[in-house]
């Protein structure tokens, strides 16, 4: 996945390893990613990982952790 400079407007998005940045990517997209970055980040990543990330962040909206909370059910 090639990630957009807004998206991850502190960093070079072309530095981001998937892996150990995991917790970092998925708060981004889940805040402030477009479609096509939410699918990738659900098919990318385990149900598992993106509900404890999302579960445990501190720094997503109260919206934002509503609304993935209700994606990741099941």
């Amino acid at each position: 996945m090639k990630f957009r400079q807004t998206l991850f407007w502190d960093t070079d998005p072309k530095k981001i390893d998937v892996k150990k940045n995991a917790q970092y990517i998925i708060e981004r997209i889940a805040d402030f990613g477009n479609d096509k970055e939410a699918r990738w980040a659900l098919d990318f990543y385990n149900k598992a990982l993106l509900k404890k990330v999302i579960a445990k962040s501190r720094s997503l909206r109260p919206r934002t952790k509503t609304l993935w909370t209700m994606l990741l059910k099941n």
